[in-house]
């Protein structure tokens, strides 16, 4: 990949059996000057050839199509398959499958130009932040390429880091919408469901707490009772109680119990001796 290639026009492909949706679609890519269409595809064999004779940047992807579906369709992709996919589907039962298979959005018909812009938008942020990654590690493979030394012992590659959860789905009446978890102030366990607190809303997901607990990012969440987890960015203050509890002051003013025997791992995070 070289400098121009960064810049260079996204190429999106377009899959779904309805004739009226993949026209939809095809007008409103049309009128961004940064997209390149390379096809549409009316059924899934179609889809997989496609992706296997050309590069793809962004795949908007019908799910539930005669004869193979989208998600049997990113299996005979295969993992060569670096597109970013955009499941575009009337039906939210899907949702939570399409995040598990790491799309990047999922479009609920119907949605509004306005919907569809903000989708395309992130799409093409994320390919771009992917062609300057690649392209940054190029120039550093350049730049450090050296023959390597004589008889050099075997190097055990770093082990990978986590990977964190980075948005939560959530299902309401109607819709399924997603939230990015910097977003979360604190999510709270009622019997087998989670209240998820953001921006002064309350949303329910069907887990449990100590499951997305080992999904969070440690550094960011951390438990203050058996039943809250807390985004350690909305603290405020800490106000002692009775017993070595306190009561943490989020910046919204909302205030949340902490149990004595959280209290050593939110000082270590808060940076409290």
């Amino acid at each position: 990949m070289t400098a121009g290639d960064v810049s260079a026009p996204i190429r999106v492909l377009v899959v779904d059996d309805e004739r009226i949706a993949r026209q939809s679609l095809l007008s409103l890519l049309a009128a961004d000057p940064e997209v390149r269409v390379v096809g549409e595809c009316a059924s899934g064999p179609q889809a997989v050839e496609a992706l296997r004779q050309h590069p793809v940047d962004v795949l908007f992807l019908d799910v539930e199509m005669a004869g193979m579906d989208g998600f049997q369709v990113l299996r005979q992709a295969g993992p060569e398959l670096s597109a970013a996919i955009i499941f575009v589907t009337a039906y939210d039962t899907h949702a939570l499958k399409a995040f598990e298979v790491h799309a990047l959005d999922y479009l609920l018909k119907p949605f509004d130009d306005e919907r569809f812009a903000r989708v395309l938008a992130r799409a093409k942020e994320h390919v771009r932040n992917g062609r300057i990654q690649t392209l940054a590690r190029q120039l550093a493979g350049l730049l450090g390429a050296a023959p390597p030394p004589p008889a050099a012992a075997p190097v055990t590659p770093p082990p990978e880091p986590p990977r964190y959860l980075e948005r939560l789905v959530l299902k309401d009446v109607g819709r399924v919408a997603f939230v990015n978890v910097e977003e979360v102030d604190w999510l709270e366990a009622e019997d087998y469901y989670i209240q998820v607190h953001t921006a002064g809303q309350t949303h329910l997901i069907r887990q449990s707490l100590r499951e997305l607990e080992t999904q969070l990012d440690p550094r960011r969440f951390v438990r203050i009772h058996r039943s809250t987890i807390v985004n350690v960015e909305r603290v405020k203050e800490l106000r002692p109680l009775f017993h070595g509890e306190y009561h943490v002051i989020l910046r919204d003013g909302n205030q949340l119990k902490l149990s004595r025997s959280y209290r050593a791992r939110l000082d270590a995070l808060l940076g409290r001796k």
